[in-house]
């Protein structure tokens, strides 16, 4: 994929909107092309921005009553019924668009949130390694020996935790990169189903969220203790809403 193509689909990369190959041709060019990979960053930045200080207010009920009332024709005089009619359907549409604007810049943004573009990164960043037969760098199921490997290659310390004993056993780990920044991805893996848990620092605390779906697969999102955390599998909504959880309770 040369830059002429690719610039122009990063806009419906972000927005989750193109299909998986063309998502993975994308992926595959942004990591190794310095000129567009600034032009994601930036985007991305553009949409966190625009969320955070673009305030959402709600269309009153009244205002509402007063369009449906006002656009009404009358019934007294025939002639100009019509272009008073045009008249105020324009004047409708008109406060309809800056209000859908208003929605779309404070809350409908939400289906480009940073939590979607999360996940869309890390769904393309699970298929990768799925493809190449890399789920781990280290491979070992001693929490003891895949936490130390992390040193020196990250500037944080993940979490490791171990989930045998409740049918999530610990395969290995590996580094990856989302959001232009390197992450460890912890791989787990239950009933022979894959699954990454990529864990980087961030500030806050959100409980685990119900799972989305993106590409056919299933993803949590949730932060605690200073990290957040994004799981991704091909395993049941409900299952991989119990390995968030009991993860969240492990010691």
């Amino acid at each position: 994929m040369r830059c002429e193509e690719a610039r122009p689909l990063i806009d419906g990369y972000l927005d989750g909107e193109l299909d998986l190959e063309r998502n993975l041709d994308l992926e595959r060019h942004l990591e190794a092309c310095a000129d567009c990979a600034p032009v994601r960053q930036r985007a991305i930045e553009l949409r966190s921005a625009i969320r955070e200080s673009v305030p959402y207010f709600r269309a009153p009920r009244s205002l509402e009553q007063r369009v449906r009332a006002n656009i009404r024709p009358s019934t007294r005089a025939k002639r100009g019924a019509n272009v008073l009619w045009w008249q105020w359907l324009g004047a409708a549409a008109a406060v309809l668009l800056v209000l859908f604007a208003v929605l779309r810049l404070g809350t409908g943004w939400r289906d480009s949130t940073q939590e979607q573009l999360v996940a869309q990164e890390v769904v393309a960043g699970h298929i990768r390694s799925l493809m190449a037969n890399h789920l781990a760098d280290v491979a070992s199921t001693d929490q003891h020996t895949v936490k130390p490997w992390f040193d020196g290659k990250l500037d944080f310390a993940p979490p490791v935790k171990d989930l045998a004993a409740d049918g999530f056993p610990l395969r290995g780990g590996r580094l990856d990169y989302l959001g232009g920044r390197a992450v460890a991805a912890l791989a787990y893996e239950h009933g022979q189903h894959p699954i990454d848990l990529f864990v980087w620092p961030e500030r806050g605390a959100q409980p685990t969220p119900p799972v989305t779906t993106r590409h056919g697969y299933n993803v949590v999102q949730w932060t605690a203790d200073g990290m957040a955390l994004t799981a991704v599998s091909d395993l049941e909504r409900d299952e991989l809403e119990d390995f968030a959880r009991l993860w969240q309770k492990a010691p």
